[in-house]
């Protein structure tokens, strides 16, 4: 069976919002068009005096509710059609929880895994430098993704700010605190997946205290995932990286301190070895996909024994996988409402930036929860009421949103 590409993915997401909120064709045209794609050499000087060049792409899908707001990638898979779909699928994650932003992504074709610290600064820096025409804190705001992180941010917010001549914090968000980021954005993404899994189990009749999780991805969003999720009461029973998986563990973060020293999760003292296929099918109350996307397919998505599937990366699933899983009765909480804790944080951070008034971690941690909360329960009644899934629910509900907004604006002769 040939697998759809992540941008035909979310065409076929759309096009099903699109049919199902009985929009014009002409909606359809609007929404299914990126506003602005923007492809960059990036040449690198490495430490050994080679110079590379690498493909670097900033696509901003959408800005009729605001900048565009999406993360930078540094990945060697990236190109340009998924870039576009993590664009597109910004968008209606924004509109779903209400901030002011549109949906763009960018990124590098590079492994960071090879990069020195000085080769990553001057690639940073560089690739900045080329996207710096259609980047600003009212145009688009980049911010952390997979293979980049608050260092990569500080190094973006610097080089932007050198070519303003003053110091512009509000261009990137998930920067160090000492440059203007916000508490609790670290965490935000993980916070939102243990925000999300808490309530589908409430709405699934299950009592959260005792619950078992099994984690796919021990990154960012996996590992913040599972440290919220035990202080909630639950047991994350299992956790795995591209290498494997590990399960007899007291504790997510004895498994943190290995995998620091070890470089992965394998070998953990006093856990057993099972491999990624094996976690995937293990007899827990949740999983949660954390890794890249396409990891729920055809083929794995009829070894899923969870009652609820909560999507912590970004288009972790075929479509394919999604009918099998909701064939077989299993809840999936979808990526664009499961992880949007970061995008959600990193709009407290923008604002205080800007307001040069900055929350306390409570704050932010009260104010993630009560806007996650209110998305949530926006998916569960529209669901409920229409009677489909929650990702068609998420989906209608940010789609609507734009396509209100495109109306009210008009275009543009």
């Amino acid at each position: 069976m040939t697998m759809e590409s992540p941008l035909a993915t979310a065409l076929a997401q759309l096009r099903r919002a699109v049919d199902q909120l009985e929009l014009s064709e002409n909606d359809w045209k609007t929404l299914s068009t990126p506003r602005r794609i923007l492809e960059v050499a990036v040449p690198l000087r490495r430490d050994d005096g080679r110079v590379e060049i690498y493909k670097g792409y900033r696509v901003q899908y959408s800005t009729t509710r605001g900048p565009s707001k999406g993360g930078v990638r540094f990945h060697q898979d990236i190109d340009l059609d998924e870039t576009v779909a993590l664009a597109m699928l910004m968008t209606w994650k924004c509109a779903l929880t209400n901030l002011p932003y549109g949906g763009a992504k960018g990124g590098v074709a590079v492994d960071a895994r090879t990069l020195s610290l000085q080769e990553n600064e001057r690639l940073t820096r560089r690739y900045t430098s080329e996207i710096l025409p259609i980047i600003g804190p009212e145009r688009d705001i980049p911010a952390p993704d997979v293979g980049t992180d608050e260092r990569n941010m500080a190094w973006m917010m610097d080089t932007y700010s050198v070519n303003e001549g003053f110091a512009v914090p509000s261009v990137v968000t998930g920067k160090p605190i000492v440059l203007g980021g916000s508490l609790g954005r670290n965490s935000a993404t993980g916070d939102g997946v243990a925000i999300s899994t808490r309530e589908a189990l409430k709405m699934r009749g299950i009592n959260p205290q005792g619950a078992t999780v099994a984690i796919q991805g021990f990154g960012k969003v996996g590992y913040w995932a599972a440290v919220a999720l035990e202080k909630m009461g639950l047991r994350v029973v299992a956790v795995s990286d591209v290498s494997g998986g590990v399960t007899g563990f007291k504790s997510v973060d004895d498994v943190l301190e290995y995998s620091k020293t070890n470089g992965t999760v394998l070998g953990a003292p006093g856990t057993d070895h099972i491999t990624n296929q094996e976690l995937l099918g293990l007899n827990v109350d949740v999983l949660i996909p954390a890794a890249l996307a396409d990891s729920i397919t055809h083929s794995t998505a009829s070894s899923i024994k969870a009652k609820v599937v909560v999507e912590g990366a970004n288009a972790p699933t075929t479509p394919e996988g999604d009918a099998i899983m909701n064939s077989n009765g299993i809840l999936v909480v979808p990526d664009i409402l499961a992880n949007s804790g970061g995008v959600i944080v990193s709009y407290f951070e923008w604002v205080q930036d800007k307001q040069n008034y900055f929350w306390s971690a409570e704050d932010v941690r009260e104010n993630l929860n009560k806007i996650l909360m209110k998305s949530i329960v926006e998916v569960e009644d529209l669901a409920k009421s229409k009677k489909v899934t929650w990702r068609e629910a998420a989906h209608m509900l940010g789609v609507a949103r734009v396509a209100e907004a495109h109306r009210l604006r008009g275009l543009y002769p």
